[in-house]
């Protein structure tokens, strides 16, 4: 693809603002939409985003609007950098305004957040043919504490991705591909969901982690809370969702092998791993249990697996297990629904549906 792409980030928070700085620092088009003034302000003050970290340089953005619309208009990627929790407002407020041959990315989509996504376009009459596709998990780690700054820990290796349908994978990723080679084709979006590191490394320690998050003390989420035992039951889970990829057709990877490829981070342990990942160096611990490591990641990413796995008769009972204990943890702050392939669309298919479907496109 020669063609020197125009991109749209939606969402200016700690990713959104790190990836339109970043691909500003590489001399692309950008245009970034956020539903703050205040950062949009700053933002359009500046000219851009300042890069530290990982990523140095100062990132031009072209503009910085509260009107997604104009936002949008005339680009050929849009990424969507938001918590999953708005992915369906975020598709309904995108749908009268997306052209045709738009590419839009969910960075990261959780868990079914494609499927989520395309549901919401087609509900709300979009009639654009545009591409949705997502992405495993965030590219970044990364914070924003002030508009226009941006400091990045680390940068992923090696970042997943997948369309819905898979049959227009490598146009996906030959676009993400001009700024950002870390982008490597999923299989399918079942893949991505699946691959979605976050459901394994947030929910799980931060409900087993309570009592070291109300205490008055500072911790450093990564390196104090993935203890031994913490570290076990994650590894627990994950031969859980190994296994639901093998009844769904795919090959997934442990986490272990993860954090080889994406981090190069090595140890006898999967908690051993996490302790010497350099990118989560400085990433301290929440303070209350209302933040998205929880409120997110719950019903939209371990949920949804959750549900695929009773979808398809495997054996989830670890991973339901935190999502129970958060739902009665949080109670009326945490979302009861989120996304079970009743609320997909998805209910009554078989195996080989679901997986025909995101494959091809075709439901039957």
């Amino acid at each position: 693809m020669s063609k020197k792409l125009n991109w749209a980030i939606v969402g200016g928070g700690n990713g959104g603002q790190a990836m339109a700085g970043h691909i500003g620092v590489k001399g692309f088009s950008v245009k970034l939409y956020d539903v703050f003034e205040k950062t949009v302000d700053a933002i359009n003050e500046k000219g851009g985003i300042e890069l530290t970290g990982a990523v140095q340089g100062f990132g031009k953005v072209d503009m910085a609007s509260t009107d997604i619309s104009k936002v949008i208009e005339g680009t050929d990627i849009v990424v969507v950098v938001l918590p999953s929790l708005y992915h369906a407002s975020i598709a309904k407020a995108c749908a009268p305004h997306l052209e045709d041959g738009q590419i839009v990315v969910l960075h990261p989509g959780a868990s079914c957040g494609a499927l989520e996504f395309r549901r919401v376009l087609d509900e709300s009459g979009c009639k654009a043919d545009v591409v949705v596709a997502e992405t495993q998990t965030l590219l970044y780690a990364c914070r924003a504490k002030v508009p226009g700054e941006a400091y990045i820990f680390g940068v992923k290796n090696i970042n997943e991705v997948a369309a819905l349908p898979a049959t227009q994978n490598k146009k996906v990723v030959e676009a993400l591909n001009t700024a950002f080679p870390e982008f490597k084709e999923g299989k399918n979006v079942l893949a991505t969901s699946l691959e979605n590191i976050n459901a394994m490394l947030h929910p799980a320690p931060s409900l087993l982690n309570v009592a070291r998050i109300e205490s008055e003390g500072e911790w450093q989420y990564y390196y104090d809370g993935f203890t031994p035992t913490v570290g076990q039951y994650i590894e627990d889970m994950d031969k859980e969702r190994l296994e639901l990829g093998r009844v769904l057709g795919l090959e997934l990877r442990p986490m272990t092998e993860w954090f080889e490829v994406m981090y190069d981070a090595y140890g006898d342990t999967f908690a051993d791993q996490v302790k010497v990942n350099k990118s989560y160096d400085g990433i301290m611990g929440q303070k209350t249990l209302k933040t998205r490591y929880v409120l997110e990641d719950v019903p939209n990413s371990l949920k949804a697996i959750v549900s695929l796995g009773k979808l398809a008769g495997v054996n989830v009972d670890r991973m339901e297990t935190i999502v129970k204990l958060g739902e009665y943890m949080l109670g009326e702050d945490i979302d009861k629904g989120g996304r079970t392939v009743e609320n997909l669309g998805l209910a009554g298919m078989s195996v080989q549906e679901l997986v025909n479907y995101v494959e091809t496109g075709a439901r039957k």
